[in-house]
């Protein structure tokens, strides 16, 4: 298929490092691999692309021009018509593959004019999200702007039953709103021994540094525990001073290690250090996230202690493949991470059936052949004549 995959939200550089930069990149990779033409319609990169992906088209849209909140929403706005522009140029397509976000509805109604595949993959209730942490200023017009784009789409892709919902809010037919979950790479992220040296017992989170992800917790955890242990951190983000300062309060300073960002081919041979992982997520009202970093730790084989809320609910809730606590409960989080640390063969029991549950369940390779399944589901024979609706 000729593929148009579309990232048209400033704030993501879809080679960058964080989150959703490795997912655009990971399903992107997938439709590659699998011998797609594919061009990729992005505002912003973050530097060069994977070597994998370098024969992948980059077609660039406007960037956004920094600014105040109103001068930005509409620059914004007036960007999506470049992008149906772009899209007219690249031909006949068989499909558009778009990443939602705030004020982007062009590439949906551009695969409803031509009459082919249109998925749009929504991450989170973006409008709500941008209203509640940050600036907005033309609700209504996110708003607009988000019925258009569910509206038009074949089939609309949310990471999770929260994000479906509020999707369907939206949707002319809520019958097009599906829950496909977040993925991994079953092939670059894979079970192997601690990396050589031995050392103390290591404690690890990935991900970026934001109050959501409950670092702060986590550190006052590891704070509690007795004998050999340290913790290692990877990623950046907003609350990396804080996170520097709470260190130093709590004296733990030469146990607790920082990567800072880190390119996403690094990431295995950090988790290859690390003999537990955690998401030690804090009280949530509405948690609508499906976590990359759980995927990752199950695939790398490792024991994951995580607190019990969202989706992580529905991976971990069994007990066989990770830990459940309480969200925000430190102690709880202690000895949960002490009970592990004193048997080795349950970490070996937990570490096999997450990387069990993984491949059964969760590479991207099904992940992505699930969600074009609901918006092309004959792509045999398929020509770039385009698919019908």
């Amino acid at each position: 298929m000729r593929i148009a995959y579309v990232c048209a939200d400033p704030g993501i550089g879809v080679f960058g490092t964080k989150g959703a930069s490795v997912h655009v990149q990971e399903v992107v990779r997938v439709l590659h691999g699998r011998g797609h033409e594919v061009h990729l319609c992005a505002t912003r990169t973050d530097g060069p692309a994977p070597a994998d992906l370098t024969d992948v088209t980059l077609h660039p849209l406007p960037p956004v021009p920094k600014g105040g909140a109103a001068e930005r929403e509409r620059a914004a706005m007036a960007a999506d018509a470049h992008l149906a522009t772009v899209l007219e140029s690249l031909g006949p397509l068989d499909l558009v593959y778009q990443r939602y976000s705030l004020w982007s509805a062009q590439g949906m109604a551009h695969a409803a004019r031509a009459d082919i595949g249109g998925i749009l993959e929504v991450n989170a209730p973006l409008v709500d999200e941008q209203a509640a942490h940050r600036d907005l200023l033309h609700r209504a017009e996110a708003e607009a702007v988000a019925a258009a784009a569910i509206g038009a789409a074949t089939a609309v892709i949310a990471v999770s039953e929260p994000v479906a919902a509020w999707a369907r809010s939206f949707a002319a037919d809520p019958a097009r709103v599906h829950v496909v979950p977040n993925g991994v790479d079953l092939t670059r992220i894979t079970p192997g021994p601690r990396s050589p040296g031995g050392g103390p017992f290591t404690i690890g989170f990935v991900g970026s540094l934001k109050p959501w992800h409950g670092v702060d917790v986590l550190l006052e955890a590891v704070a509690g525990l007795d004998g050999d242990w340290r913790l290692l951190l990877v990623g950046d983000g907003p609350r990396r001073d804080q996170v520097d300062r709470q260190v130093a309060a709590l004296g733990i300073g030469q146990r607790v290690e920082r990567t800072g960002a880190v390119n996403p081919a690094e990431i295995p041979g950090h988790l290859a250090r690390m003999d537990v992982a955690t998401a030690p997520y804090p009280p949530l009202g509405d948690p609508y996230f499906s976590p990359l970093k759980l995927y990752e730790y199950m695939a790398a084989g490792l024991p994951i202690v995580a607190s019990a809320v969202g989706q992580v609910v529905d991976v971990l809730g069994d007990g066989r493949a990770g830990v459940l606590v309480a969200p925000g409960d430190v102690a709880a989080l202690t000895a949960a991470l002490d009970a592990l640390r004193a048997d080795p063969a349950r970490r070996r029991r937990l570490g096999t059936a997450a990387r069990r549950q993984a491949v059964a369940h969760h590479g991207w390779d099904g992940t992505v052949d699930r969600i074009l399944d609901l918006a092309v589901p004959d792509r045999s024979g398929l020509t770039t004549t385009g698919v019908r609706r």
